[in-house]
């Protein structure tokens, strides 16, 4: 009796520990969850048409002349919440050195933390097929170089680049806040440091309002402030011939858009508080007159310049991905 009670007894040890080892197998070995997919490779491309190109509240197209623009983005996405991506743009300009475009080159990373979307990256503005304006020995020995009809001076090349950080924080479907860093050591090539600062906000409106159309809605705007720093001898003047010490300023803007699949239509009110004295010793407007009353230190012509002043923008784009609208 002895013996089949120890037997017993050993069969049901065998037994636990054979089930403890199952479970612990079962617990160690058990099926990991399963990966989320995510394409690593897309493309984003669009185009845009718009009554004026404003760059930081001041016209890149010579106030209501219009301009077209469409860039082309290659992006990786090293997970899903790091994303690689590199771009080419070109935008139709009206600039004093008379230059047949902007072309534009940039690259970055943008890492994404929950709501909290971050851009890095660095950006090259372009402006080939660039003309001097200016005596001759400012243009290179050029014997026919002389200043624009105004007496303002541009450089052949204003072509410069710079470096940017961005966060946008979106709180729900509705409503973002973002904020912007860029800086250049030589901004414009006109010699002087440029530091820009912004902060943005978006309000998006409930798919609701416009039922089943498809169409959707927002109000956003910007509120930012651009310092400079100073010139090089190009621009310097009689009383600065060293160069002229640029206004540092304000710029803000605030539209309302419209989207239906991939366009988007914007309408857009644009300022700076920078006078028409000091934004014509700045952007070398070809279009203001040779002699006014806008006289400042760094604007002893008094020629005035509106390309600085308030603005509406009516601007219609659109955009795709490869991966979202070509599939």
């Amino acid at each position: 009796m002895k013996k089949v009670i120890v037997t017993v007894a050993a069969m049901l040890v065998i037994g636990v520990s054979s089930a403890s080892a199952a479970d612990m197998a079962a617990k160690m070995y058990k099926k990991a969850p399963p990966i989320v997919a995510f394409d690593p490779w897309d493309i984003a491309f669009g185009s845009a048409i718009m009554s004026n190109y404003v760059f930081r509240g001041i016209t890149q197209s010579n106030g209501q002349k219009g301009s077209v623009a469409a860039y082309f983005e290659p992006r990786y996405n090293i997970t899903k919440d790091v994303q690689l991506y590199a771009g080419v743009s070109g935008e139709s300009i009206a600039f004093p050195n008379r230059a047949s475009m902007e072309l534009d080159g940039y690259f970055g990373i943008r890492p994404t933390w929950g709501a909290a979307a971050f851009d890095f990256g660095f950006f090259y503005y372009g402006y080939p097929g660039g003309q001097c304006f200016n005596t001759p020995a400012f243009c290179g020995g050029d014997v026919n170089a002389v200043p624009l009809p105004n007496g303002s001076f541009a450089k052949k090349n204003a072509s410069f680049y710079e470096g940017y950080a961005k966060l946008n924080y979106t709180f729900n479907d509705y409503f973002s806040l973002g904020g912007n860093a860029f800086y250049s050591p030589n901004f414009l090539n006109t010699g002087a440091e440029g530091t820009y600062a912004s902060v943005t906000g978006k309000v998006i409106a409930p798919s609701t309002w416009f039922g089943s159309t498809g169409i959707g809605s927002y109000v956003s705007g910007e509120f930012g402030r651009q310092w400079l720093g100073t010139s090089d001898s190009f621009y310097g003047t009689p009383q600065f011939p060293r160069g002229i010490n640029y206004a540092d300023y304000n710029t803000w803007n605030i539209g309302i858009g419209f989207t239906y699949k991939v366009f988007t239509l914007d309408l857009r009110y644009s300022d700076t508080n920078l006078s028409k004295g000091d934004c014509n010793a700045f952007t070398s407007d070809f279009t203001a007159p040779a002699a006014g009353t806008n006289f400042t230190a760094i604007n002893p012509s008094g020629a005035g310049s509106s390309w600085c002043g308030a603005t509406g923008i009516v601007k219609l784009s659109a955009d795709l991905t490869a991966m979202t609208n070509l599939k």
